[in-house]
């Protein structure tokens, strides 16, 4: 009999850790999609209740990095404040710093550059936050990152730098060569090569990037 009752004790025990469990993971669940979606009153009542604010779904991904994702301003800032971490990073090694650099995400940027950010983290290619920001275009991000600090000689696993990737994946208009004046004026290294030995001026002059290979060279680049 008291075997008997032990025993249905332990089922109990189990079927009761199985249910919390399972309630656990529906309201990490329910942080991350209202996360993602900009549900800011979802994802304050989920984090009053003490759902951890660093919940990862499948590809690692926190509420943080997907509220960055979609530009979720207001979670991406209750979501810091509860103390998301800024710097994890997911499957594709993006945080949600590295992230809202690469996007423009220029709020975001500067909550976590304010909580935290480590100016030293790479993204998949090796990359700092500066170096898709001057691709991409995002003059406003690349002013911030470089007073923020971001090396700005750093040398990715293609063996680019930020001004090789503005000259070499950008358009050569009006937003890249802004990007190049900041980097110029910031002190950049302007004769860095890639690694076959080929400087930013001389990439310019291939692109048929003449108001870029013009500043360039105005300033001392060969």
């Amino acid at each position: 009999m008291k075997a008997g009752l032990i025993q249905c004790l332990f089922l109990a025990s189990g079927l009761l850790l199985a249910t919390q469990a399972r309630a656990d993971d529906s309201a990490a669940q329910r942080l991350l999609q209202a996360a993602g979606a900009g549900d800011l009153g979802s994802v304050d009542g989920l984090l009053q209740q003490g759902v951890p604010v660093d919940v990862r779904d499948g590809q690692g991904n926190t509420p943080l990095l997907l509220a960055t994702a979609a530009n979720r301003v207001d979670v991406a800032r209750r979501l810091i404040e509860a103390g998301a971490d800024v710097n994890l990073q997911n499957r594709m090694q993006d945080s949600a710093y590295l992230l809202a650099g690469a996007s423009g995400h220029q709020q975001i940027l500067e909550l976590t550059l304010a909580h935290g950010a480590d100016l030293r983290s790479t993204n998949r290619f090796g990359g700092t936050a500066l170096i898709p920001a001057c691709e991409r275009g995002h003059v406003d991000t690349v002013r911030t990152l470089i007073a923020a600090g971001v090396d700005l000689d750093h040398v990715n696993k293609l063996g680019w730098t930020c001004l090789l990737e503005a000259v070499l994946l950008g358009d050569g208009g009006p937003a890249h060569q802004r990007i190049v004046e900041l980097l110029i004026a910031a002190d950049a290294d302007l004769d860095l090569p890639d690694n076959e030995g080929v400087t930013p001026l001389q990439h310019a002059e291939q692109r048929g990037q003449q108001a870029i290979a013009a500043r360039l060279r105005a300033a001392g680049a060969r």
